[in-house]
């Protein structure tokens, strides 16, 4: 069987399984009906419209048209019509899929109907931050005065456009969340390549539509918009008939001869299905009258209100200003002719993660104290490459490795509410032997390369040209202390060895914490605790040693008897639970040093410590840690706070030095806490 979150066997999504849901309304004659998106109000996730005659029906396709279709004839850019909902990113990805139908049959899968074993289910894929998932959904549409409230078909017994978008709603939670967006979010789910915006003014007209057009033939979609001034511009129509921050699909380029010139076209389709463009070359302008029959047959030139239009090369880069395109392979990116036959040239690698406020979401590097603390990659780059097809590069840039990374932020869609963070990555060179970077690293180093501004969008992305060697890669919002989660891939040029190593773990805790000679007092303190307290074994248990070490310790920081019980067990009692006088001894002067380094970075004296203030003092305790195992301490040993006490800092460094005592690495470590997360809650599935 093909990988868990492969095209070929994607994740079901809400553990619905739609063979086995199908075969069971077959079998008892009875319509799919969907609990997990439910026809109701929060599905719609939009107010309630207070006019009783507006209400909103859910209604199958055969409620709302005796001969519906869930495709009429072959599916094209014409099928797809914007209903109530300022979705157009969504449906001008959409209308640019149905150019490409080995990339349309992912999203809908072949073999469904409304005849043939029908039974009112239907299925959908999109790709979900590195792994295609399957939504189910029952085929209830919202009807508003008998018509369709949201997506619909120009040919109106055609449904299959209207059960895509609710398939869709459903991924990210309601109809709702589709409001607003950009329409590389939509290329990307229903590609899984990379989407990245190309200023119409970054190259001549012709040489743009010689790039737009080699994208098509690699399978790339394409939009492009005008850029809307001001809020109050958005949806308003100029003098040519072009709507200002609109998304419009490329469905194609071609080429006419006029007399002795040769004109440059694209074809371009408003979602909306109407409000066309009127200028040089649109369905109805007298250009066409001296185009002969035969180039206009091959055009498919239809002089109807669909949509869909041409327009020259030149009056397309005076009018819009953004081209969008969205690559499955990497080469598509350049733009230019190559060989689609060659073998794919790029390796992928890629990465979940997570920013933990006060952990690691350490924020930009306007925030020098807390940055270092963002999750941190490395990556190892071997062998140099040549990119044959990147436009304008020069020579100095071809000798170097061609990286590819995209960082991109998870689930900020939820119901009805869209909140992107700031985000951004970057770059640095390693220049010494690897290991976790710290705050002095960051300060003294710049990074080589990054994505550009922290940017409010779903992802940011650059193709960059490094040398040889070892970096670090780091992700991070723009403002520390934000919970979020992100996925991450770079691509890198086959034949050069990549990898993402782990940061070790390293234990020096016995030569800066233990190695430090008993005090005077405290040898006396404890001799004479035992000749009182001590049982006939002359060991304490940990009742005894606790009321020992409260009586040495600040009383703000006394230790509670499962922390005491947590030191005992990194002894070597020989399973009886209890010390004898040299364990006493060692383990009081280990708190009191412990307690002096807690006091060293409790910076304000709260008498607690964030996650960023831990980690430092582990590192003084001779305990170096990454990002993710100090996320894991912190969920098991914070209890949910966002401030950690005395008595967790005890704990946390007695629970890595039973770990660290039985010489388990940071992999085997993090195993132990995986099994260990069902007793306490630790989520560690991204590790």
């Amino acid at each position: 069987m093909s990988e868990l979150g492969s095209i070929d066997n994607p994740v079901k999504f809400k553990d619905q399984d739609y063979d086995a849901l199908l075969q069971k309304c077959l079998k008892t004659a009875a319509l799919f009906s969907d609990t997990v998106f439910a026809a109701n109000q929060s599905s719609l996730g939009i107010p309630v419209d207070p006019d009783p005659k507006k209400g909103v029906k859910w209604l199958r396709p055969k409620e709302i048209t005796s001969n519906a279709v869930f495709v009429e004839g072959t599916m094209g850019t014409t099928d797809i019509c914007q209903g109530q909902l300022g979705n157009c990113w969504l449906l001008a990805a959409l209308s640019c899929l149905t150019m490409h139908p080995q990339l349309f049959v992912k999203v809908v899968p072949s073999g469904q109907s409304l005849s043939e074993s029908y039974a009112g289910i239907f299925r959908f894929r999109f790709w979900q931050y590195g792994e295609w998932v399957e939504v189910v959904v029952d085929d209830r549409l919202p009807v508003r005065e008998g018509r369709l409230l949201f997506s619909y078909s120009r040919t109106t017994n055609e449904f299959w456009s209207a059960l895509v978008e609710k398939a869709y709603a459903k991924l990210i939670g309601s109809y709702g969340s589709l409001k607003g967006g950009i329409i590389s979010e939509g290329m990307e789910d229903f590609t899984g390549g990379i989407a990245y915006s190309l200023p119409v003014s970054s190259r001549p007209p012709r040489m743009l539509w010689r790039a737009i057009t080699a994208a098509l033939a690699r399978s790339s979609l394409l939009s492009c918009f005008i850029h809307a001034a001001s809020v109050k511009e958005i949806g308003t129509v100029t003098s040519e008939g072009l709507v200002k921050g609109h998304a419009y699909a490329i469905t194609d380029t071609d080429k006419v001869q006029r007399v002795s010139e040769e004109v440059l076209l694209l074809r371009l389709r408003n979602p909306w299905g109407f409000v066309e463009y009127c200028g040089p070359w649109s369905d109805k302008c007298k250009d066409w009258d001296v185009i002969d029959n035969a180039q206009k047959a091959r055009l498919a030139l239809a002089k109807v209100e669909d949509g869909e239009f041409w327009i020259g090369i030149e009056d397309f880069c005076r009018l819009f200003n953004t081209v969008e395109m969205c690559s499955v392979n990497p080469d598509s990116m350049s733009g230019e002719a190559g060989d689609d036959t060659a073998t794919p040239s790029w390796t992928l690698s890629s990465h979940q993660g997570t920013w933990v406020p006060m952990c690691s979401a350490g924020g930009s590097r306007r925030y020098p104290r807390s940055f270092w603390k963002n999750p941190q990659f490395q990556m190892v780059l071997s062998e140099k490459d040549v990119d044959d097809y990147d436009y304008g590069e020069d020579e100095d840039k071809k000798k170097k490795c061609t990286v590819l990374v995209e960082l991109l932020q998870k689930y900020r869609r939820q119901k009805d509410q869209v909140n992107f963070l700031y985000i951004a990555f970057h770059i640095y060179k390693l220049q010494d032997k690897p290991g976790s970077l710290d705050q002095q690293f960051f300060s003294n180093n710049s990074p080589v390369a990054r994505s550009g501004k922290y940017r409010s969008i779903r992802s940011v992305w650059r193709k960059v040209h490094l040398e040889p060697g070892s970096y670090v890669l780091l992700a991070s919002t723009y403002r520390p202390n934000l919970q979020g989660e992100f996925f991450l891939r770079v691509y890198t040029k086959t034949g050069n060895i990549q990898g993402f190593q782990d940061f070790p773990c390293t234990n020096n805790y016995s030569v800066m914490v233990m190695s430090k000679p008993v005090l005077p007092e405290d040898q006396f303190r404890v001799q004479k605790w035992f000749d009182e307290k001590a049982g006939s074994d002359d060991r304490v248990n940990a009742v005894q040693f606790m009321n020992l070490v409260n009586s040495v310790l600040e009383k703000d920081y006394e230790l509670p008897l499962e922390t005491c019980r947590q030191l005992i067990f990194g002894e070597d009692t020989g399973g009886r639970g209890r010390l004898s006088r040299a364990q006493a001894e060692k383990l009081l002067t280990s708190l009191r040093n412990l307690q002096s380094i807690f006091f060293q970075f409790d910076e304000d004296s709260s008498g607690t410590m964030s996650p960023f203030e831990l980690s430092l003092a582990l590192n003084a305790a001779g305990v170096e840690c990454d990002n993710v195992v100090v996320q894991l301490l912190w969920e098991r040993f914070g209890a949910g706070e966002q401030y950690l006490p005395f008595n967790g800092f005890v704990s946390c460094v007695a629970r890595l030095q039973v770990l660290f005592g039985k010489s388990m690495t940071r992999v085997f470590f993090l195993s132990i806490l995986q099994h260990r997360s069902k007793l306490f809650s630790v989520n560690v599935r991204d590790f």
